[in-house]
């Protein structure tokens, strides 16, 4: 493990390699789970007030979910998560050509709204546990991205190269650099 900053991050984040690859997977990891998406506080307020711009994008059955559930809810762990259709998919999910997609990110795509989703689904595989002292960052291998895998690993992206992104958005530039220095310092030892 190494630390940055309040981050304590597993190797896997480093050594692994990932590229989604939607062509493949459909977008499972929007359907699979036991639950919503995990749920920042912020964000719980964030999906409340951005709604009446995502809802024309949203399926029936989404909005259908919302309304009856709530913008979000608890999770059997009291976390704040998505609501799901028929304890499936997440309720903000539709489908394009098969593939399932992200109703706030489109939104989000054509500027609509400025939230582009919660982080927990953009910095997928990575899952975050927030503690009081740091952050524990680990990457989440699951059965369903096994494609992403054998596309990261032929591509040789490691997971905090194709989570740049929503990394950056999470603990910012400066942080993300800072991984980088640490990544090439343990190449050389």
């Amino acid at each position: 493990m190494i630390q940055i900053g309040r981050a304590l991050l597993s190797l896997d984040v480093i050594e692994k390699h990932f590229v989604c690859d939607l062509e493949q997977c459909k977008g499972i990891c929007c359907i699979e789970g036991d639950s919503g998406a995990p749920l920042t506080e912020e964000e719980t307020d964030i999906l409340k007030q951005i709604y009446p711009q995502v809802k024309p994008y949203m399926t029936q059955e989404g909005i259908a979910a919302v309304e009856e559930q709530g913008h979000y809810v608890l999770d059997i762990d009291d976390d704040l998560v998505t609501p799901l259709v028929n304890n499936r998919e997440c309720a903000y999910v539709i489908y394009k050509d098969g593939i399932t997609l992200c109703a706030i990110e489109k939104a989000y795509f054509d500027q609509k709204i400025d939230f582009r989703k919660p982080i927990s689904c953009h910095l997928y595989p990575i899952r975050i546990t927030e503690y009081t002292e740091l952050d524990a960052v680990n990457y989440d291998k699951q059965s369903i991205c096994k494609q992403a895998c054998v596309l990261g690993k032929k591509l040789q992206v490691p997971v905090y190269k194709f989570l740049r992104e929503p990394l950056i958005r999470k603990y910012g530039e400066e942080w993300y650099k800072e991984l980088e220095v640490a990544v090439q310092l343990l190449k050389t030892t």
